[in-house]
This record gives C-alpha cells, structure tokens and sequence, in this order.
C-alpha cells in the first residue's frame, strides 16, 4: 500500500518541534524574504541594520503570522499545534511585525506606515479568506507575497521609491504569481486528490501511466528551482552591497 504523501515537499513527519518547523514553509518563507532583500539590495544606499529590521518584521508576519493563521484555516499541513498555540502564535508575531514597522516608520520614515498598515489588513484578509476569499486569489499574492515585500526592503533603506523599485517589483509580483500558479495544482494533488489512473499514449505506439506522482513532480521541480534561485539571487546582491 502507497504512503499516504505528504501535504507539501518540505513537510516533516507530524508531532513536536517538526510541527513548527513545517509550519514556517522554510522554502517559501526563504524565498518572500528574499524579495525584502533585493529590494534592500538594489537601494541607492545600503544599509545593513534597516534590512535586518525588514527581514525580522517579514519572518515575524509573513513566515510565522500568516502561515498560522493559514494553518487555523483546515489544517492544510495536518500539524498537530493546538489552536490556542497558533492564535497565540498568530496575534504575536504579527504585532511584533507591525510594532517593528511602527519603530521604523518612527525613526527613518513616515512613508512606511501604509505599509505596515497594507501589511497589518492583507495577512489577515488573505490568509483567513476575508470578504468571501476576495482577497485570496493570485493577484493578491502576486501583489502581498511578492511585489509588497520588495517594495518594503527598498522603501526602509532608500526612504522613497523611483521607477527601478517599481520595476523590480514587477519581477517580484510576476515571479510569485508563477509561483501560485505552480504550487496550486500541486497542493490539489497532494492534499484532497485520492487517486489518479490514466494512460499517455504516444505517436510512436508507447504508453506511459500516469498517476499522482506524475502530476506534481515536474511543477514541484520546478518549485524547489524558484526557490534556490531567487534566494541565490538575494544573497549575491547582499553580498555584493556588504563589499
């Protein structure tokens, strides 16, 4: 008898600390941090204490608080964190998130306070399918997940955005929507798809069979490449502005 998959790639066996650690999505969590950097990154100057402000404020919102509250919403990962703990967990990284926003608003710009407000609405709203799941669809996470971050990385050190933020941010907004648009099938198959049978024939009379592994491996690849790539492309242009 088949294994029963796992509800993502990089998810571990249930139970205890390996609970939490799926929970953070380390790829994804990786790869929308990521974003905070290059936007950081590709500022006229470079700062490296506002980056590592950015980056804890995103881990705090992004990595823990949405990925709780998206947990609370039908155990998608099948973790066995109590619901208590994932409120708790939830409610405080997200105010650490915002209180973080709010310093740095405070002592280098007034212009980040609409984002740490964008940000304080859209983790809730997107992650707990508010207003009927309005804002929980590819373009909000092409926007949320991707352009949203980059921009932030950029505006905390350069304290304005010009057109090269707005075109990075671009590349950030359409890199995530071909990431969702990737993840969401594979998420299909490997949490509510039972069974798959069928048969590829091809023109020159052979067959190959299809199952569940056939349908999620190739976008799954192609996930685990993203996610390198746009964390190689972050740290390269780190350490590029630390010279």
């Amino acid at each position: 008898m088949a294994a029963e998959p796992r509800p993502a790639f990089y998810a571990l066996a249930s139970g205890g600390w390996r609970d939490y650690v799926t929970l953070l999505h380390p790829p994804y969590t990786l790869w929308h941090l990521s974003y905070v950097a290059i936007g950081a990154a590709l500022a006229p100057s470079f700062e490296a204490e506002r980056l590592l402000a950015a980056l804890v404020a995103f881990f705090l919102g992004m990595g823990v608080g949405a990925h709780a509250l998206d947990e609370l919403q039908g155990r998608p990962l099948q973790t066995r964190i109590g619901t208590g703990t994932l409120v708790a967990l939830a409610a405080l990284s997200i105010a650490g998130a915002v209180g973080i926003g709010v310093f740095a608003a405070l002592a280098w710009t007034p212009w980040l306070l609409p984002f740490v407000a964008f940000g304080a609405f859209i983790v809730y709203a997107y992650n707990l399918e508010l207003v009927g799941g309005r804002f929980h669809s590819h373009f909000w996470f092409a926007l949320s997940w991707g352009a949203f971050p980059l921009l932030a990385g950029y505006l905390v050190t350069a304290e304005r955005l010009t057109l090269e933020a707005g075109l990075a941010a671009c590349f950030a907004a359409f890199f995530s929507f071909a990431q969702r648009q990737l993840s969401t099938p594979v998420r299909m198959v490997r949490r509510r798809v039972q069974s798959v049978s069928g048969t590829v024939r091809f023109k020159d009379g052979t067959e190959e069979a299809i199952d569940a592994e056939t349908l999620r491996r190739v976008p799954e690849r192609a996930l685990q490449a993203m996610s390198v790539a746009v964390v190689a492309m972050a740290a390269s242009l780190v350490v590029l502005r630390l010279d």
